[in-house]
């Protein structure tokens, strides 16, 4: 079932005039979802939607909280946290990221309810990865939720499961105090397939899960290329379902001829970043970004599309080729974006633009030109960015004005346009007009926003 289609919902980002929009505080929130709903991960009943159907504009969630202050898109799930400090959770449940009961009724899974098991901690933030579900409470504990058979729970050897929520004791264990001279509170997390990075507030990173391919850099053992970057080709099918399915197929091709994963089951300090403090960390499907106070960016892992951003081929931690200073990061499925400053200019909190490198099948990038180098895409300049998230082929930007513009595969209706149409520039999601957009963030294939009333 398609949603109302957008009058204006197809005008380039450059072609329009500008709205200014009111700043004032606002205490209620609600959540808004669009995109696949065959997961379940929009959130939205049956009776709005159609059982596992697709919304093509934003769609507010109902049955949460009036108190919302932050969203997380996982793959296929999603998270949000409330003023109270609890997690509500909704979509995929195969491997218990919703945090109940597996064997519960699929039909009640797009329905949000709250996560048991964390009465022990008051929530500041929550992320979500494919399989896993993350959250921070405000003593800096980090606790996980889930199924992963590559480590990315954090937990300890051969843990690969768990019902409920725990705390990963070794981010909060003696010696890392010692180490650091102060209780590690993390601030940060990021998930990709099966890796994880954690942002201490000292500046200290911390990475754990799959190693290959120098994804969370070098932790005490030494770097190996991965089935998936040896025996991963850029897909050159016509379509653009197609390109993905070939992407996908090739994925998860290599997972299964995968032999004796070089796993680290447990939270280890990066080497390569040791004498560095940072201050974004950002994890694609099997590459990760790393951006350091001082304003260099590093990126590991997998460099397939050209999500590296870089000419050096050695595995780990190396510096990205860019020649724009980096505010904030975030990664999608094989590309990567940036909110930065030009160097060649005084930072003054507004003049910053997305820069974009990596893959660019379905215009995910926003920009033409080399894939496989940061470039800005042009389409926002003017536009004040101030954070950006990526999904499997589509882009989300939020600006200072608290607009939000998307771009990439229309499929589904994840860009929230109203249409399936693919774009190639930025576009202002009109539908939000006369709401202040708090947060927006992009799973694979659906896309959440955080509105102010």
């Amino acid at each position: 079932m398609m949603l109302r289609l957008l009058k204006h919902g197809r005008t380039p980002a450059g072609r329009l005039p500008r709205r200014w929009m009111s700043s004032g505080s606002h205490s209620k929130t609600t959540v808004m979802s669009f995109g696949d709903g065959s997961h379940g991960a929009l959130g939205l009943p049956s009776s709005i939607i159609g059982m596992g159907s697709d919304a093509y504009e934003p769609t507010p969630i109902p049955g949460l909280p009036p108190d919302v202050i932050s969203v997380a898109a996982g793959h296929f799930h999603s998270l949000a946290v409330t003023s109270e400090g609890h997690v509500w959770a909704w979509g995929r449940n195969n491997e218990g990221q919703l945090g109940r009961d597996p064997l519960s009724p699929r039909e009640t899974w797009n329905e949000p309810k709250r996560v048991e098991g964390l009465h022990k901690v008051r929530v500041q933030t929550a992320f979500a990865s494919g399989v896993i579900s993350a959250a921070i409470g405000d003593d800096g504990s980090l606790w996980v939720w889930g199924s992963s058979k590559r480590g990315q729970l954090g937990l300890g050897k051969g843990i690969t499961n768990t019902a409920l929520p725990l705390k990963i004791e070794t981010l909060s264990g003696e010696d890392i105090v010692k180490a650091c001279c102060q209780i590690i509170w993390c601030w940060q997390v990021s998930l990709g397939w099966g890796h994880a990075l954690a942002l201490a507030k000292n500046g200290n990173l911390f990475g754990w899960g799959y190693y290959a391919d120098g994804r969370i850099g070098k932790i005490g053992r030494e770097l190996e290329i991965s089935p998936l970057e040896s025996n991963s080709i850029k897909p050159r099918s016509r379509g653009e379902s197609s390109a993905i399915e070939a992407a996908e197929k090739s994925v998860m091709e290599a997972i299964e001829k995968e032999k004796d994963m070089p796993i680290i089951w447990e939270p280890g300090s990066i080497e390569e970043l040791h004498e560095l403090k940072v201050a974004d960390v950002a994890c694609g499907l099997d590459h990760s970004l790393v951006l350091c106070r001082d304003g260099m960016l590093f990126s590991g892992g997998s460099n397939v599309y050209g999500q590296l951003g870089r000419a050096i081929k050695d595995l780990g931690m190396q510096p990205v080729d860019i020649n724009f200073l980096p505010l904030s990061i975030a990664s999608g499925l094989g590309h990567s974006l940036a909110v930065c400053n030009d160097r060649s200019s005084e930072p003054t909190g507004n003049a910053t633009s997305v820069v974009s490198w990596g893959w660019n099948k379905s215009s995910q990038l926003g920009r033409e030109g080399p894939d496989n180098t940061p470039q800005v895409v042009e389409g926002l300049i003017g536009e004040s960015p101030v954070s950006v998230s990526g999904g499997r082929a589509h882009s989300l930007a939020l600006t200072a004005k608290k607009e939000l513009w998307a771009w990439g595969c229309g499929r589904n209706g994840r860009l929230g346009l109203g249409s399936s149409a693919d774009e190639a520039e930025p576009m202002l999601v009109e539908y939000l007009e006369g709401s202040d957009v708090i947060q927006a963030v992009a799973g694979l294939d659906h896309s959440l926003v955080l509105v102010s009333e």
